[in-house]
């Protein structure tokens, strides 16, 4: 979809994905090595009660799973920025993902007028139901006769 495709309230969702201890694990060790995301014992004593994701995992499997839609594989020229990201609730080992869309705002670029940018509020869901995560990001998109 090219910029012009996108209208107010235009809403879409993804697939789903599990989250697996493993993944959760690896990702921690590499990337947010805090206790309640890498030691059993700690987690367990945490106020979460056990194992969760990093917050940053849980975007990021976010962001694949929105790549995945293949909305923006033919105009996306990439992102200026997020806004208003907010972790809800822990996304927990064996929880599965899955993130809805709507477009809340479009607007051609002025001085490039090949281009336009795309914000869209998102919502990422745990087991079909529980919201923890949403943010907003801004797609800068090419325009379909650049």
């Amino acid at each position: 979809m090219f910029f012009e495709d996108f209208t107010m309230d235009f809403e879409f969702q993804t697939s789903s994905r599990k989250i697996s201890k493993k993944e959760i694990l690896n990702f921690a060790l590499e990337w947010d090595p805090q206790s309640f995301h890498i030691d059993e014992v700690a987690a367990q004593q945490s106020p979460y009660g056990g194992i969760i994701a990093s917050g940053w995992q849980t975007l990021l499997v976010a962001f694949k799973l929105i790549l995945d839609t293949k909305l923006f594989s033919e105009s996306s020229i990439g992102s200026p920025g997020m806004n208003y990201v907010k972790w809800i609730l822990p996304v927990r080992p064996d929880n599965s993902l899955q993130v809805f869309g709507k477009v809340v705002s479009c607007k051609k670029s002025k001085s490039k007028p090949d281009r336009g940018f795309v914000n869209i509020a998102y919502s990422v869901i745990r087991n079909k139901d529980e919201l923890v995560c949403s943010y907003e990001a801004t797609h800068l998109l090419w325009c379909r006769n650049n």
